[in-house]
C-alpha cells in the first residue's frame, strides 16, 4: 500500500491522491479557514451552553451531557444543548442554501428570502391556520416546508422563458414575495389576537422553546443532501463561467441551474420549517465565507460553518444581552443584516 501522495499547484491548490484512482483536489486557505470556523463554531456552542441567567461552568455542562443527570440536567440538557444544535443545523443549511442560490443567480444580494421561500413558508403557515387545516402545532414546520418549496416552484415556472435567467428569477421572486407578505398581513390584521401572536412570534423567527423535534428532521435533510452537496461543489466551478463556456465544457446549465436551485430551497424551507423566517444568514453567511477564503467561486463548506457560527453567536447575544427579556433571533440577524446589506449595495454601486 503506497502512501497518500500531494502536490502543490498555483493559486493556492494541492492535488491530494489518497489512492492511484482518487484525486482530490484542495484549496489550502480554505481548509485553513474552515477548520478556524469549526473551532470558533465549538467555542461558541460551549459559551452558549455555559451563559444565561444561570452560569454553569464548563466542567459541569462537559459532566451533564455525558451522565445524563445531575442538578443541571433540565437547564443544560433538555433547555441549551438541543437550542444549540438546532441553531448550528439551522444556520447552515441557511449558509448553504444562499451559496446554492447566488451562484445560480450569480448575484450577491439573493437569497432564499429573495426568491419567495420565506414569504411561501408564512402564507402557507397562516393560511392553514386561517382555514384550520392544520389542528397540531406540530404540523406546522411541515406546512411551511409545502408552502416555502411551492412559492420558489411557482417564481421558477414564471421566470422560465427559453430557458432560466438569473435575473428575471430574482426579480419574479420580489413580486412573489410582496404578494404573499400582503397575505400573511390581511391575515394579522383581521385575526384573533392570540392566533396572531402565535403568528407574529413564528414570522421573527425563534429557537425559545424548539429543540430535539426540530433539529432531527433538519439533521436527516441535511446528511441525505451531502451526495447533492459534493454534486453541486462540482458544478460551482464551471457554472461560474458565461453559460455558453459552461455549455461547451459540457455542462447542461439549465439542468444544474435546476438541480442547484431545487436543493438550496430544499434546504432553505427546511431551516424555515425549523426555526421560521431567520432572515440576513442565507445572504451574508456566503459573501463572509468568500472574503475568507478569497476563492471565485462561493465555498459550499465555508459557507455551513460560518451560517453556523452567525446564527448560534447571534443566538447566545438574544439570550443574553436583556436578561430576562430573550430577543427573537430572526429580530436580531435583521438589525444586523440591514447595515450589511446597505454597505454591500453602496459597494456595488461604487465598483460600477
Amino acid at each position: 500500500m503506497t502512501a497518500p501522495a500531494t502536490r502543490s499547484l498555483a493559486g493556492g491548490h494541492t492535488v491530494l491522491r489518497p489512492h492511484s484512482r482518487v484525486s482530490l483536489l484542495l484549496h489550502r486557505r480554505s481548509a485553513v479557514v474552515a477548520v478556524g470556523l469549526l473551532v470558533l463554531l465549538a467555542a461558541l456552542m460551549l459559551a452558549s451552553a455555559c451563559l444565561g441567567q444561570t452560569y454553569i461552568s464548563p466542567g459541569e455542562v462537559w459532566r451533564t451531557m455525558r451522565t445524563g443527570a445531575g442538578p443541571y440536567e433540565l437547564v443544560v440538557g433538555e433547555l441549551r444543548v438541543p437550542r444549540i444544535v438546532l441553531g448550528a443545523l439551522v444556520g447552515a443549511a441557511l449558509g448553504l442554501a444562499g451559496a446554492l442560490v447566488q451562484s445560480v443567480t450569480r448575484n450577491p444580494l439573493a437569497s432564499p428570502d429573495v426568491i419567495g421561500v420565506g414569504h411561501g413558508a408564512a402564507a402557507a403557515t397562516v393560511l392553514a391556520l386561517a382555514t384550520g387545516a392544520v389542528a397540531s402545532p406540530g404540523a406546522l414546520p411541515v406546512v411551511s416546508v409545502a408552502g416555502g418549496l411551492a412559492a420558489a416552484a411557482l417564481v421558477y415556472v414564471l421566470a422560465w422563458r427559453r430557458g432560466m435567467q438569473p435575473s428575471r428569477f430574482v426579480l419574479i421572486g420580489v413580486g412573489i414575495g410582496v404578494a404573499l407578505s400582503a397575505v400573511v398581513q390581511l391575515y394579522l390584521t383581521d385575526s384573533e389576537l392570540e392566533a396572531a401572536e402565535q403568528v407574529k412570534l413564528w414570522l421573527t423567527g425563534s429557537l425559545n422553546g424548539r429543540g430535539w423535534e426540530q433539529a432531527g428532521p433538519l439533521g436527516v435533510v441535511l446528511l441525505l443532501s451531502v451526495p447533492a452537496l459534493v454534486w453541486a461543489g462540482r458544478m460551482l466551478r464551471p457554472l461560474g463561467l458565461d453559460p455558453e463556456t459552461a455549455a461547451g465544457l459540457g455542462v447542461r446549465v439549465d439542468r444544474v441551474r435546476l438541480g442547484l436551485t431545487v436543493l438550496g430551497v430544499v434546504l432553505a424551507a427546511t431551516a424555515t420549517g425549523a426555526a421560521g423566517p431567520i432572515g440576513f444568514v442565507a445572504l451574508t453567511a456566503p459573501q463572509l465565507a468568500r472574503r475568507l477564503t478569497r476563492t471565485t467561486q462561493l465555498p459550499l463548506l465555508n459557507a455551513a460553518l460560518t451560517g453556523a457560527v452567525v446564527l448560534v453567536a447571534a443566538d447566545l447575544a438574544a439570550r443574553t444581552l436583556l436578561p430576562p427579556l430573550e430577543i427573537p433571533v430572526g429580530a436580531l440577524t435583521s438589525l444586523v443584516g440591514g447595515p450589511y446589506l446597505l454597505w454591500l449595495l453602496g459597494r456595488r454601486t461604487a465598483t460600477r
